[in-house]
């Protein structure tokens, strides 16, 4: 698999990285097994980038990566991504945290479970409004310089934060959902970041499942909590952004290829410094996502994609009322 360049040290990684939630039960039941099997064939595939968080499966994911690494030795083959900044009360409301001790506490674990002495990339999962960007950044240079992490990004702000924090120094990487289902990026954040050097990290960007050859049906998403709660995924709206996506599945198979490969391609096509983070607990459905990576999209090849299912066709916002608290607006 070809590489890109994350952020401004030159940092090469796989075009395609893996999103670890899936190796929590947040999209349905998993086993370490599963999980494995999945890192195993990224390793076939050429895959090295995996992204993770302390809150995915409460350390979860994390611990079954960091089981992983010390099974195989493969530490040295990915490029792994953390986060942290979401926090919850004894009553298990969510709260955002970005004080210094809080990060570098929940940073600390996240390397114990990891099993690592280092991570590559280390995310502030939200924004806390009690610490103005500048600040955290000043948190997460002093982080880089005591060895702990490699660099620095931020998940699901907003282009003028992004200026503000690439003003003290430089971010290797934002991270918010894209794909042709969420165009939001296409509106400041992509362009924001091809300015400050900044890779694009695309979260979900099969739309959870739309884009691909067997989306989500009522069965699958019973097993959610959050599929259960998103409007897009609700018993009205399913249908319909089933219909809406069924052409793209007609394209797909008119070219020959799996739907989800055809939405990596489209993703890796508007920019040199977006990186699509699938998550999957299938090996299949990854080397389908992995398939994309290889295919080269023509002038035509895009347009008819665009006509297949245009901006603005998904029915129902990609979150709902809850989901959105900490998520940075910017149009």
């Amino acid at each position: 698999m070809h590489t890109r360049t994350l952020g401004h040290d030159g940092t090469k990684v796989s075009a395609i990285g893996i999103g670890a939630m899936s190796f929590s039960d947040f999209y349905g039941p998993t086993t370490d097994e599963a999980s494995f099997a999945i890192l195993d064939a990224a390793q076939d595939l050429g895959i090295t980038a995996i992204d993770t968080a302390n809150v995915y499966g409460a350390g979860r994911s994390e611990t079954v990566i960091g089981r992983y690494l010390a099974q195989t030795g493969a530490r040295d083959r990915f490029h792994i991504a953390t986060k942290a900044g979401i926090t919850r009360d004894s009553d298990g409301n969510r709260h955002f945290d970005n004080a210094p001790a809080h990060l570098e506490r929940e940073l600390d674990a996240s390397l114990k479970r990891l099993g690592i002495e280092q991570v590559d990339l280390f995310y502030v999962h939200r924004r806390d409004d009690a610490h103005e960007i500048e600040e955290v950044v000043e948190t997460l240079v002093g982080l880089k310089r005591a060895g702990k992490i490699a660099a620095f990004g931020f998940s699901e702000i907003a282009p003028t934060s992004l200026a503000r924090a690439a003003a003290v120094h430089p971010v290797a990487a934002v991270q918010s959902e894209y794909s042709l289902t969420t165009r939001y990026p296409d509106l400041g954040l992509r362009q924001a970041c091809a300015r400050h050097g900044t890779a694009l990290v695309a979260f979900s960007p099969v739309g959870r499942g739309l884009l691909s050859d067997a989306p989500p049906d009522a069965e699958k998403n019973a097993a959610s909590a959050f599929m259960q709660s998103n409007p897009r995924f609700a018993p009205a709206n399913l249908p319909r952004n089933i219909a809406a996506t069924d052409p793209l599945r007609h394209l797909a198979a008119d070219m020959g290829v799996p739907t989800a490969a055809l939405a990596m391609a489209w993703l890796l096509a508007q920019d040199d410094h977006v990186h699509p983070i699938p998550g999957t607990r299938s090996v299949e459905h990854l080397r389908n996502l992995a398939a994309g990576a290889d295919m080269t999209l023509t002038a035509d090849d895009l347009a008819r994609i665009e006509t297949a299912l245009p901006v603005g066709s998904i029915h129902g916002d990609r979150y709902g009322h809850d989901q959105w608290v900490g998520v940075e607006k910017y149009c």
